[in-house]
């Protein structure tokens, strides 16, 4: 017997659900002009931005790893900010952009995949996920003229294949797929060109985080926008390895030696 407050639906997808039964809560891309109506053009509104995250590939999987920093204009709006989520046993997205719809459609798919998995009984694929990622996406677009930016940077661990994969995506939802590494955000070209000088297939876990830091650190010292190593506050980046044993956290005290070691190198080069 159907309950009567509940809506007609077959579908897998939640994410489809709530933008059909409930569109204010998930903006379609086709509902840009209502959108328009009901919002007065006044032009991008300053909202707290989450600036660099990055990932790259290594002998197991992925690392992926964002800095803690949230901006809004020139002030600091958070030191703590979290950007790199976990989706799913084997995924992870770190989110770049407007801070509040960031996290929110990080949310937003954890229960797309979880909803997904419960009604067909399998999850699915790293393909099929990073499709719904740009599906997402596409349904932020109005939001972007208002200033709303959503710009993620998905990674999976591909059972089939067994190899972690790198989803990069335009904010009309376009989906590409990196070899090796990639990172967005404002201090994104900044954290590339360091992985680009340094790094090479097959890094072992560790020598992959000491280069993911390595990147944060040097777009921290560039990019007014990305947080360095707080080493008074003890505040580090967030680092997940993505491998076909699960996601694993990178804890403060692995962090705090890496940079450790960092300093020190760099402090014996200076003298």
């Amino acid at each position: 017997m159907k309950l009567p407050y509940l809506p007609d639906y077959d579908g897998s997808s939640f994410f489809d659900f709530v933008s059909t039964h409930h569109p204010e809560l998930a903006l379609r891309s086709h509902g840009m002009a209502t959108v328009h109506d009901q919002m007065p053009t006044v032009g991008p509104v300053t909202v707290p931005s989450a600036t660099t995250v990055l990932a790259l590939k290594y002998q197991q999987g992925v690392v992926i790893a964002g800095d803690r920093r949230a901006t809004e204009g020139f002030q600091i709006a958070d030191r703590r900010i979290e950007k790199v989520f976990k989706i799913d046993d084997w995924s992870a997205m770190a989110i770049a952009g407007a801070a509040g719809p960031c996290i929110e459609m990080a949310k937003l798919f954890q229960t797309e995949l979880e909803h997904y998995e419960k009604l067909e009984g399998m999850p699915l694929s790293c393909e099929g996920k990073a499709n719904k990622l740009g599906q997402m996406v596409k349904a932020n677009l109005p939001m972007v003229f208002q200033g709303l930016v959503v710009m993620p940077l998905y990674v999976g661990y591909d059972l089939k294949r067994g190899e972690g994969r790198i989803f990069k995506y335009d904010i009309t939802g376009g989906k590409y797929e990196e070899s090796d590494y990639h990172a967005i955000g404002s201090g994104g070209k900044d954290a590339r060109n360091t992985m680009r000088e340094h790094f090479r297939r097959g890094l072992s876990e560790q020598d992959a985080l000491k280069l993911a830091l390595l990147s944060l650190y040097n777009a921290a010292d560039d990019d007014v926008g990305t947080g360095g190593p707080d080493l008074i506050r003890g505040i580090y980046p967030t680092s997940k390895f993505v491998t076909a044993h699960g996601i694993t956290d990178v804890s403060d005290d692995i962090l705090r030696a890496v940079y450790d070691e960092m300093m020190t190198a760099r402090r014996s080069r200076e003298t």
